[in-house]
């Protein structure tokens, strides 16, 4: 590699190579000139301080222009021209007392080829222009996710999803699959764009309807379902990271998460723009004039972990916190594993670690802040009575002398800033002052003038300091003052008096960070400034005369210039309908991804998403109604050769339900499910011990009562370290970081959680007794009824057969076992067995799955 092809070589790397290559104008070398350049040359190897070695104070330091070397890396590592007593290089590499060596390991130079630098250096130091690396050059990559989307043609008169899955199929000699039965295509579709299967009367419907557009037609009504957004949702909410806890030791519950999901939820019914969903999202609190919306919205910020463990650095968290959010922008819109050059530069992609950092100052200036969120009807209600509430919370205070006490502390708190290592109680009270506030936000608060501050900003801080006063001043102390009890008359109060809804959002600081590249990814280790900028192998980001803003990358992302987005996201559409995206590795476009198995109809898919307005839900009808998306699912023989994963679309593929989705369909076919659309999260029964298993036994599940326990599983509460075992069991994503795919595993203890899990007994019960009051009271009405519910068909005479087999097998050993009756919770022989086979339904391998 040539140094005008690489101008990012750091440091001392460049001089060596320019010695060994014999272009520094020195006298004409010597052997033990040559053999020093020879030596030099592995020594200082190309990146070895940039990016890995630990001598950060060298990082900056340019050596192949006259200006870089006069402006001198970060720390004073610089040469002083005409000077080599004087130049920092010289003692690093001489290895001067309180200066990092130069190389940090192996080999260091000699006292010979230490003077050869001397010389070049009181010389001068001067070389040609000519090695002077064209730094204005952009890199280029022949690899097709950074080539520009071209909309291919195609026939007219064809449909173009169909016209190249065919193209592609003729190619290889294969004949596609005919259309699936009408049974089978309507509860796919079902589950394909609501989540949820057909009741028996819209299968009687869908089935006695014969006009020409029939399908067009039901998928247009499901489109417009408000249970649209909630399937879809759980797509996004995956990208998200989303979870309703802060994950890490304590694992605290965050009750304002459930907003950002709402939002999600009604954008999604509401078919807005993917642009505007994407820029709403990154900064949606820098749009002029922001609505409500657009704060909620900045919630996907707010799903990174959230570490409250006393003595946790805070700049280290901060750090973190920001790495998260820029590999969750590079994976979630530009389909690159941007994270992999936090430490280096990408060694498969042409990602650079300085394109990291830049992406990194965008977001480094974001500050956690709460905001008031209500949904509609709550502020009426709020309003009427907010004076009564705030006129009864300020007695309380003032009952309990908190004005007194907490202005003191707040002296002590600033002190305490001021000269830490002084008091370590004290210490310890501001450390918790930085972690336990709500929003994060109580150091900006306390350093704010009381009179300055906003009345949340009152109210954190005054119920920080009731709760928190103890690590101060000791317990003893606080229960003499009984702010124990002053803590639960305020919480009670609290709950007493209507409240306005609350999101996780984030605001700008100001003024701006200066963001610096990170030596090998380690935080403390500062390299060279970076200000905002997108990654040099995209096309540039267009801003002139001002620093770019979130609003700015936002913008870029969803670009018309920008090839990237429109792939990425159009890929994950249709790897929600066929199991697989066109290009299977969703999560990565690079060159270690999988390259698309139709390019041309991802090409075209991706332009027809912008130039159709950026509408999810068009694109999705435009799969739904394509003749490959209705094909059957059967197994082929003859394609286990040709195409043994299914990716040239001969056939529909046969896949098992999200995690949330087999839960809602048992509690379907039982009519036991909640369609309440939004809400806060819910903790419907899990099997006893798995909260304990939390830090500390500090997970509370107190189970929802009434509707509540029944509604869908999107809204169930995820907590991080102890997640709900169904979701965990059935492959839902851990939610640490953005999971761009589902995997799907088989194990026994699937199989175990489907038969013994209190949901699925209470749904086997639940749909027994529907058959007992809305089937026909024979036999083989009722099965037909069950297999209705549950498999969206009636039963085939074979499995009618073996399943009233099953069932008074069932009724001979009920009658043999009278307790086993009641243990399964009915009141006589024949509930016991059509609960048995209902369990038998709802374990099917077929109920699971989406032909």
């Amino acid at each position: 590699m040539s140094l005008r092809q690489e101008p990012r070589i750091p440091t001392l790397c460049f001089l060596s190579a320019a010695l060994l290559f014999g272009q520094v104008p020195l006298p004409p070398p010597s052997p033990r000139a040559v053999e020093f350049a020879r030596d030099v040359q592995p020594i200082f190897s190309a990146r070895c301080y940039a990016c890995h070695g630990p001598a950060q104070q060298m990082s900056g330091l340019r050596l192949d222009s006259r200006e870089a070397t006069l402006k001198g890396g970060y720390a004073g590592a610089s040469i002083k021209l005409g000077d080599s007593a004087s130049s920092s290089l010289i003692h690093r590499v001489a290895a001067s007392p309180g200066l990092t060596p130069m190389p940090p390991a192996g080999n260091r130079l000699t006292p010979e080829q230490i003077g050869v630098l001397r010389a070049w250096i009181d010389q001068g130091a001067k070389w040609p222009d000519s090695l002077r690396p064209a730094e204005t050059a952009a890199p280029r990559s022949g690899h097709w996710t950074f080539q520009p989307i071209r909309r291919p043609e195609f026939p007219v008169g064809h449909n173009p999803i169909d016209y190249f899955i065919q193209k592609r199929l003729e190619k290889e000699g294969i004949t596609p699959s005919p259309e699936a039965d009408r049974n089978t295509l309507l509860r796919r579709v079902y589950l394909d764009l609501i989540g949820l299967p057909p009741s028996p009367s819209e299968i009687d419907g869908f089935l006695s309807d014969t006009g020409p557009d029939v399908w067009e037609r039901l998928v247009d009504r499901l489109l417009e379902s408000p249970h649209y957004g909630e399937k879809w949702a759980r797509h996004w909410l995956d990208l998200a990271r989303y979870a309703d806890s802060d994950g890490y030791e304590k694992d605290w519950t965050r009750p304002h998460a459930w907003r950002y999901r709402q939002w999600v939820i009604e954008a999604l019914n509401k078919d807005m723009p993917f642009d505007r969903f994407t820029v709403a999202q990154l900064a949606g609190d820098l749009l002029q004039n922001p609505s409500v919306g657009d704060l909620v919205a900045t919630g996907f910020h707010r799903q990174t972990l959230t570490n409250r463990e006393g003595g946790v650095d805070n700049a280290q968290f901060h750090f973190e916190n920001t790495v998260d959010r820029v590999n969750s922008v590079g994976a979630v819109w530009l389909g690159l594993t941007t994270g992999c050059a936090q430490c280096h530069d990408h060694k498969y992609d042409p990602i650079s670690q300085k394109d990291f950092y830049q992406l990194f100052a965008f977001l480094d200036n974001l500050e956690e802040v709460d905001v008031d969120a209500p949904l509609p009807g709550e502020v009426g209600p709020y309003l009427r009575t907010r004076s009564e509430y705030l006129r009864k919370r300020q007695e309380l205070l003032e009952q309990y002398r908190i004005p007194e006490l907490q202005a003191g502390w707040e002296k002590e708190m600033l002190d305490t800033a001021a000269n830490p290592g002084k008091r370590t109680d004290w210490d310890l009270a501001w450390d918790c002052l930085l972690k336990l506030t709500e929003g994060g936000d109580g150091e900006k608060i306390i350093r704010t003038p009381p009179a300055a501050r906003s009345e949340r900003d009152r109210i954190v801080l005054a119920d920080h300091f009731v709760r928190n006063y103890h690590f101060a001043v000791g317990r003893k102390k606080y229960d003499e003052l009984k702010l124990g009890d002053l803590d639960k008359r305020l919480r009670e109060l609290y709950d007493s008096f209507p409240q306005l809804s609350q999101a996780m959002a984030v605001s700008e600081s100001n003024p701006p960070r200066q963001s610096r590249l990170r030596v090998r990814g380690d935080y403390k280790s500062l390299g060279i400034a970076v200000d905002p900028g997108t990654p040099a192998i995209l096309p540039p980001l267009k801003v002139q005369g001002r620093r770019p803003t979130r609003l700015d990358l936002a913008s870029w992302i969803v670009s018309p210039e920008n090839p990237l987005t429109a792939r990425v996201v159009v890929n994950r559409f249709w790897q929600e309908f066929f199991g697989a995206g066109i290009v299977k590795t969703s999560e990565d476009f690079g060159t270690q991804g999988d390259r698309p198995s139709h390019p041309e109809l991802l090409d075209w898919l991706a332009s027809e998403f912008r130039v159709g307005g950026w509408r999810m839900k068009r694109i999705h009808r435009l799969i739904a109604t394509s003749a490959a998306y209705r094909r059957s699912s059967n197994a082929r023989p003859d394609l286990d050769a040709k195409d043994p994963e299914n990716r040239l679309l001969a056939r529909q593929s046969r896949l098992r339900l999200p995690a949330e989705s087999i839960r809602d369909t048992a509690l379907s076919a039982a009519g036991l499910l909640d369609v309440r659309i939004g809400g806060r999260s819910i903790r419907p029964p899990q099997p006893k011990g798995v909260a304990e298993l939390g830090y500390g036994a500090g997970v509370k599940w107190v189970e929802s009562e009434g509707p509540d326990r029944y509604r869908r599983g999107l809204y169930i509460h995820f907590q991080r370290t102890t997640p709900y075992p169904l979701l965990a069991n059935f492959d839902a994503p851990k939610s640490t970081a953005s999971a761009c795919r589902r995997l799907r595993s088989n194990t026994s203890l699937q199989a175990l959680n489907l038969l013994n899990d209190p949901v699925f007994l209470e749904a086997a019960r639940a749909l027994a007794w529907r058959l007992a009051h809305e089937a026909p009271a024979d036999f083989d009405g009722r099965l037909d009824y069950a297999c209705r519910l549950t498999l969206a068909r009636s039963p085939a005479a074979e499995e009618r057969a073996r399943l009233e087999q099953y069932f008074t097998r069932q009724k001979t050993l009920f009658d043999r076992e009278p307790d086993s009756v009641r243990t399964l919770g009915a009141d006589d022989v024949t509930t016991a067995a059509w609960i048995g086979l209902s369990s038998v339904l709802l374990n099917l391998d077929e109920f699971i799955t989406r032909q």
